[in-house]
């Protein structure tokens, strides 16, 4: 659990937890899998709130939910050409259609 709380809190790639000595990232990682699609996590977060509202600590009158899908206003088409990136001059750029 330290080496997949440690992950988490710094973003360190797994493999990068071999150099810790804490564990090894393999097994680290499977049983992140594993406590994952258990639901664990989820249940941490469940019960955290519920603790968290308990004390009063969440302003529940400022928060909303978005569930609004829409396209990108500039999101311009799906089939448009293709910038070749970091290869590209400056203003070689191709126009969206």
């Amino acid at each position: 659990m330290n080496a997949i709380f440690f992950v988490l809190r710094t973003g360190c790639q797994w493999n990068a937890l071999n150099a810790t000595g804490i564990c090894s990232s393999t097994l680290a990682y499977r049983r992140f899998r594993e406590w994952l699609d258990a639901g664990v996590f989820e249940e941490f977060w469940r019960l955290g709130l519920l603790v968290a509202d308990a004390l009063d600590e969440i302003d529940w009158t400022w928060l909303s939910l978005d569930g609004a899908m829409t396209k990108a206003p500039l999101g311009g088409e799906k089939n448009r050409p293709q910038s070749y990136g970091s290869r590209q001059r400056r203003g070689q750029a191709q126009l969206a259609h």
